[in-house]
């Protein structure tokens, strides 16, 4: 008997359990599966590729017949390179026959929203999102050891697959070809320590146990842009690689189970990347309490919502990022604030505007972000310079990148923003990652302490320490001025009569203050930067009227929009937000 007109030609259950026990025999060390058991598995039905009858191309990839079963709706599908998700399966009269109705990723390649002829047979989230296909048009995908081989292992030539040695089983010799080439194979799959199989339509594990035995010594999937279609799955192919240190499964539409706990625990992974997976929030520290180790976390375009505080999940991560998640706001980063080992946090193009530390007062640091080294505020909608005031305050960071914002935009004053920068934040040594050397930072707080030293004077700054009386206003806007001063000694006449314009947006703003309520007050006139927050505002005022801050409403009306009255509600915008100008009345209400 030849073993190749054996696996080659039976495929039924006896042979394939014949050709198991041959393999048990003979298998060498390091174990591994001879044949690939995720194959033998899509032979014998592999649990999670149930589709009614199907054939298998040379791919791997499995093509769905006539036949359809229940459990292909939810399943992840690709049709011509275009990935979709089943959302239907059965007949839609008048046509005859079974069809699959599918919503793309891309809604631009459908045409309805899952009804035909009035009946609704699935739901879309785009009105051109759906489309009816015949189920033998559409690819539901390989399994991961599959996946593994199409791309690792390299094929024989014609000579070395037709190599012939004799093997005894049991007292009978079998001559066998092959055998050296199936040796050469499990070698190259056991070496294997990075595996990329991004869009290689990886739908399920495939035979339990089959990647642990034929690939060991895996440390880092990259299993993006697939056809996962949950969370489960991912677990049962991580679950069989027990180095596995770095996971990608971005741009799979994963349904994450809704229990509270997920089974499972990757207990040596690392890096976990779920850019563009729709994770909600809630599922991110469901997953996360499988990852004891976590160091890096990433969640790109997942429309986060950060709606709890982790208070015991992700204690040991390093990195976030949270970049395109437009729904995040300043108030959600507080609930983050306090992750102990935080040193990177990546926040571009999240519609950020301001950020406040409210435990922390001037010249003081906070207590939130602790270890946070590395800031990214790329894309966002800064324009505000109290912004990088506030920056001052987180007591580890060493780089920040804050490119394409409002205030920060590639213009001839490039270099006059990046040395005000500089100067707003001591301790920074990287800044949109270029090294700040010794004599940069030097010239930039020089520069700052003239450009604002005679806002300084007229503040009550004087050259006697013991003797300066410098208003709240000057210290809210121009928190290091005061330790400039220490530093480099505070400005001469002569050095402030030629003062160099710069493009700072915290000039002060002349407004009027008025009492609607209390007609009997005197109307004061103030000088207030046009960075500071309401909320600081009420804290002036509530000292000046003796009045508690929870009790003032502020508004304010503008001589250009005469009897238009604007609320200012936000207690944590500054007054520029709201386009407060000079002369501008304030309207005061308790």
């Amino acid at each position: 008997m030849r073993i190749c007109d054996l696996w080659n030609n039976g495929c039924s259950r006896t042979s394939l359990r014949w050709r198991r026990d041959f393999l048990q025999h003979f298998r060498p060390e390091p174990k591994a599966s001879l044949l690939g058991s995720s194959l033998e598995g899509l032979l014998l039905g592999t649990p999670g590729v149930s589709a009614g009858r199907s054939h298998i191309l040379d791919s791997g990839y499995i093509i769905m017949s006539d036949t359809l079963t229940p459990d292909v709706i939810g399943r992840r599908v690709e049709v011509n390179g275009e990935h979709a998700t089943v959302h239907f399966a059965g007949v839609v009269p008048p046509v005859a026959g079974p069809w699959l109705g599918v919503e793309w990723d891309n809604p631009e390649r459908g045409k309805h929203d899952g009804s035909h002829e009035g009946t609704v047979y699935f739901k879309c989230r785009h009105p051109t999102g759906g489309s009816f296909i015949r189920p033998n048009k559409v690819n539901f995908g390989t399994d991961f050891l599959t996946a593994i081989k199409n791309r690792y292992v390299l094929e024989d030539g014609p000579d070395e697959d037709r190599k012939e040695q004799i093997v005894t089983i049991g007292n009978k010799p079998v001559e066998t070809i092959g055998f050296d080439s199936i040796m050469r194979q499990q070698s190259q799959l056991s070496r294997l320590q990075e595996v990329s199989l991004r869009n290689c339509a990886v739908s399920c594990a495939g035979e339990k146990g089959g990647a642990a035995e034929a690939c060991p010594n895996i440390r880092k999937v990259d299993l993006s842009k697939n056809l996962l279609s949950s969370w489960d799955e991912v677990m049962h192919i991580a679950d069989q690689l027990r180095h596995l240190e770095v996971l990608n499964v971005s741009e799979n539409k994963l349904k994450f189970p809704s229990g509270s706990v997920l089974t499972g625990t990757l207990s040596a992974l690392k890096v976990l990347v779920l850019n563009q997976t729709g994770i909600k929030w809630a599922e991110v520290l469901r997953c996360a309490a499988g990852c004891p180790r976590l160091e890096e976390l990433y969640l790109e375009s997942d429309n986060i919502f950060i709606s709890k505080r982790p208070t015991d999940v992700l204690q040991t991560i390093k990195l976030l990022d949270l970049s395109s998640n437009q729904l995040i706001d300043e108030n959600q980063l507080y609930l983050i604030a306090h992750l102990p080992r935080l040193e990177k946090l990546i926040l571009s193009d999240i519609g950020i505007s301001s950020l406040h530390f409210p435990d922390a007062g001037i010249g003081c640091k906070t207590s939130m972000f602790p270890s946070l080294k590395y800031l990214v505020v790329n894309d966002n909608q800064i324009s505000q310079w109290s912004f990088f005031n506030e920056l001052d305050k987180l007591p580890s960071l060493r780089a920040l990148s804050c490119l394409r914002n409002p205030l920060t935009k590639e213009n001839k004053e490039a270099e006059t923003v990046r040395l005000l920068i500089i100067a707003s934040i001591g301790q920074l040594e990287t800044l949109n990652r270029c090294e700040i050397l010794p004599e940069e930072r030097r010239r930039a707080e020089l520069d700052y302490r003239k450009a604002f030293g005679n806002e300084w004077k007229q503040a009550g700054g004087h050259k006697d320490p013991d003797k300066n009386r410098l208003s709240e206003e000057f210290l809210i806007a121009h928190p290091r001025y005061q330790l400039l001063c220490l530093k480099y000694g505070a400005p001469e006449d002569w050095e402030l009569k030629t003062q160099q314009p710069l493009m700072l947006k915290n000039q002060l703003l002349t407004l009027k203050i008025k009492y609607p309520h209390q007609l009997d007050q005197k109307v004061l006139e103030k000088q207030l930067p046009g960075s500071m927050t309401i909320q600081k505002v009420k804290g002036l005022l509530s000292r000046l009227l003796k009045v508690p801050v929870s009790d003032l409403l502020l508004s304010y009306e503008s001589p250009k929009k005469p009897g238009r009255e604007i609320e200012l509600e936000n207690d944590l915008k500054s007054l520029q937000f709201y386009s407060v100008e000079n002369g501008d009345c304030l309207l005061v209400r308790w």
